[in-house]
């Protein structure tokens, strides 16, 4: 209790990010599309970079970022996200450009654009979202979906006579020489978000660097297709899906390594 004629002052502990446009969010329940957004105003605004960011989102959930992050973005076709972050990066280069992208998105449709733009060390920065479905289009099955996981695809679940493997793009990335930085993150606890604070931190100094392309593979529920409630898709990402796609940092390379 404070005493009598005294003013007791609250202090704030958090502030929504000057970037997170203040609206109510469309996402479904427990999908992790808004944290992950949240996550990224928060890097824009710490490194001071919003008048100069344009940002990149393809077809599906992930294209909804123009919605919700205050700055420039360039819608592009199904999974050519890299591809067109690439002209605009070369016409632009004292921009910081970052693409926004789904699994379906940039580990099926646009395979080709993910991979060569890594080969070639373009200095962008991606935030890939992996919910192992194809989220907007009917939860079919997608690169990442798990072995045994049901879609309307692989009503069965997923088998890999015939539906092959699951594929871990970070590690996949890692592994070629444009690829700066490197990371696999979740937001299902707060731990894990401060973790996934740090790795799109990291990402977003390896651009400013100028040290090539860096990539922070996010993974996240989707309750409706996966048929969950959003605890139980919270406790399928800290099991099942982290089992398979280890979280960490894969890759980051140092100054004197790029020098």
């Amino acid at each position: 209790m404070s005493a009598p004629g005294k003013v007791r002052f609250s202090k704030a502990v958090y502030t929504r990010p000057r970037s997170l446009v203040d609206v109510k969010s469309h996402f479904c329940p427990g999908c992790h599309h808004g944290t992950i957004h949240k996550i990224v105003a928060e890097c824009i605004d710490r490194y001071g970079l919003r008048e100069k960011t344009i940002g990149v989102a393809c077809v599906g959930c992930a294209v909804f970022l123009y919605d919700y992050i205050d700055v420039d973005v360039v819608e592009s076709p199904h999974g050519r996200a890299p591809a067109v972050a690439t002209g605009v990066k070369r016409a632009q280069p004292d921009k910081f450009v970052f693409t926004y992208q789904g699994d379906g998105d940039l580990a099926a449709i646009g395979t080709s654009e993910i991979i060569h733009a890594a080969n070639r060390g373009e200095n962008l920065t991606v935030i890939f979202v992996n919910n192992t479905t194809y989220g907007m289009t009917g939860g079919q099955m997608a690169p990442t979906t798990m072995l045994g996981q049901k879609t309307s695809t692989t009503p069965y679940g997923r088998n890999f006579l015939g539906d092959g493997y699951p594929i871990r793009m970070a590690e996949l990335l890692a592994g070629l020489e444009g690829t700066a930085f490197s990371a696999r993150v979740a937001v299902s606890t707060p731990a894990q978000i401060r973790k996934a604070k740090e790795s799109v931190r990291k990402a977003f100094e390896m651009q400013i660097a100028g040290m090539g392309l860096s990539i922070v593979e996010f993974l996240s529920t989707c309750p409706t297709n996966w048929g969950m409630k959003p605890l139980d898709a919270q406790k399928r990402v800290l099991g099942e899906m982290s089992e398979y796609f280890p979280l960490g940092i894969i890759k980051e390379r140092k100054q004197a390594d790029f020098a």
